[in-house]
């Protein structure tokens, strides 16, 4: 198939290149539409790469990350738009302090969600990609993601919703990327023990309690991407600010991650087509579109 489109929708400048970047790489190369909605500029990021905490990047910080964003979109081969809403930071400390009145967080849904919707219209996705209810961890530009991207899911399909904002548009299927899988790091250990050398995330994996869960029990679709596992950094890389090239998300070596779980995960939230899980393509079921519409309980 050709001329298929893809939406992934991101919170904030980086997101798109920690989270199913390698997949949007691969649909790129092949030749389908891939567009990255980011609903934030990313205002109150912290700078978290060292080099790069210096004179003349923090006081012009949202030029400096639509710079790394123009960056990694080419890295990764794909389209990109800003939404336009004000990063709502993460709030630290115990009580929680207020969000600051202007955030993304804050605006009603109502008019986040026509922005959205105006921007499905537009592009026409038969896919979308967006965050789980739990907005990936606990940010609350994440969480507002995950509300936004499905309340426009329903609404861009209503010619009774938000007439202005162009013809009415149907999206296929809406997935949550999930990226935070246990059992990939754990068969990365057992990779490093085989070899008789030190796993460099040990520690952070100890951290991980088994009470907590492993996603890997929702994915319903896994993509093989690990061909563009070097895109997929190179566009982490682009995102300098953010970014520590020192830090963990570089410490498991290219060709080990290739060998071991060369895939991203996905979980099918919404669809209105008929597909079979478990999957190894967004794209499967598409092909029947026209026929009954079939919501995934």
């Amino acid at each position: 198939m050709s001329g298929l489109r893809l939406m992934a929708v991101h919170a904030h400048p980086d997101d798109e290149s920690s989270k199913g970047a390698a997949t949007m790489a691969r649909y790129a190369a092949e030749g389908h539409e891939v567009l990255v909605v980011t609903l934030t500029g990313g205002e109150r990021g912290d700078i978290l790469n060292p080099a790069m905490d210096v004179p003349g990047v923090r006081d012009r910080l949202p030029e400096v990350r639509r710079e790394e964003m123009a960056t990694a979109a080419r890295i990764l081969g794909v389209e990109q738009t800003w939404l336009g809403f004000v990063d709502s930071g993460l709030p630290e400390g115990d009580p929680l302090p207020p969000l600051p009145d202007d955030c993304f967080a804050l605006v009603p849904l109502e008019i986040s969600t026509e922005a959205l919707v105006r921007e499905i219209r537009k592009f026409r996705p038969h896919v979308m990609t967006t965050y789980d209810e739990n907005g990936g961890y606990p940010h609350p530009d994440h969480i507002r993601c995950h509300e936004v991207s499905m309340a426009a899911y329903e609404a861009a399909a209503d010619p009774e919703r938000f007439p202005d904002a162009g013809e009415p548009w149907e999206v296929q299927k809406v997935y949550y990327s999930h990226g935070f899988i246990r059992k990939r790091l754990e068969l990365f250990q057992e990779e490093y023990d085989r070899r008789g050398e030190e796993f460099p995330m040990a520690e952070w994996l100890k951290k991980w309690k088994v009470e907590q869960g492993d996603l890997m029990a929702r994915v319903t679709t896994q993509i093989v991407c690990g061909d563009h596992f070097p895109q997929r950094d190179d566009a982490l890389r682009a995102h300098a600010t953010q970014i520590d090239p020192n830090g963990s998300f570089f410490a498991v070596p290219l060709e080990i991650q290739q060998k071991i779980w060369p895939t991203e995960e996905f979980e099918l939230a919404k669809t209105r087509v008929r597909t079979s899980i478990p999957e190894n393509d967004l794209f499967a079921g598409i092909d029947h579109v026209g026929s009954e519409p079939e919501e995934k309980k």
